[in-house]
């Protein structure tokens, strides 16, 4: 007997900088491969939508920004606690639906800012915020499924200041340097990979991922790929 297909269920939308169908579909061949059968929604209105919902196996979210009606999210969360896993990257996880409490708490890290070049530098464009930085793997992520044989490893895109809290089960920060042109007056370490269960369900983030160039970094894409698997049912 053939075992049946697992359904992957991907919502992307939102602010076209984070070009998120052309991200979204670079994924799916690698959920195809470990047996996912992958719907696509440009909207966030099937999360209401309690039949759908309950055979799916995993949301990957691409949406960044925007809004989600009060029947949405709570389709979403009574799905992830039932057992659905969810995962994203960047902003189409970590800065989706900035007045939503419920899906803050949900998520459990929320962009606040990625600082950029020097004022003087600044031409009003995305590469205005594209700094140098490292990623710093956790030790006790040194056996994680996610993680695993990864070291920690630098990449040049936006470096995310995360709003978060300790349920988090973080694998990986990024430590935001405090400079002399900076507000702030001592770095911040934050975190940039990170695992959440609630309920029956896992939530996975990796705040890299800005664009497809972003994902196309061989350590950024195996922590997100490896990380669909893991949030899955």
């Amino acid at each position: 007997m053939t075992p049946s297909l697992k359904r992957a269920l991907i919502v992307r939308g939102g602010w076209d900088g984070h070009q998120p169908v052309e991200a979204t579909e670079m994924f799916i061949p690698h959920l195809e491969a470990h047996g996912f059968e992958v719907s696509v929604h440009e909207s966030t209105a099937v999360y209401a939508d309690a039949t759908v919902m309950a055979d799916v196996d995993l949301v990957v979210q691409c949406n960044t920004m925007t809004t989600i009606e009060k029947e949405e999210i709570a389709g979403l969360r009574a799905a992830i606690e039932a057992g659905t896993g969810m995962a994203g990257w960047h902003g189409g996880i970590a800065d989706s639906y900035r007045n939503t409490a419920d899906y803050l708490q949900l998520i459990g890290g929320q962009f606040a800012h990625h600082p950029g070049v020097h004022p003087s530098e600044a031409k009003g464009e995305q590469a205005d915020n594209y700094l140098p930085y490292r990623i710093d793997v956790l030790e006790s992520a040194a056996d994680h499924p996610i993680t695993r044989g990864i070291e920690s490893f630098d990449v040049v895109t936006e470096q995310y200041w995360v709003l978060s809290d300790d349920y988090n089960d973080v694998l990986a920060t990024t430590t935001l340097p405090a400079r002399e042109w900076d507000a702030w007056n001592r770095p911040i370490t934050c975190p940039a990979v990170w695992t959440r269960q609630w309920g029956a369900g896992r939530i996975f983030v990796s705040t890299a991922g800005h664009n497809v160039a972003v994902l196309e970094n061989e350590t950024v894409r195996t922590i997100i790929e490896r990380g669909l698997l893991w949030a899955s049912r």
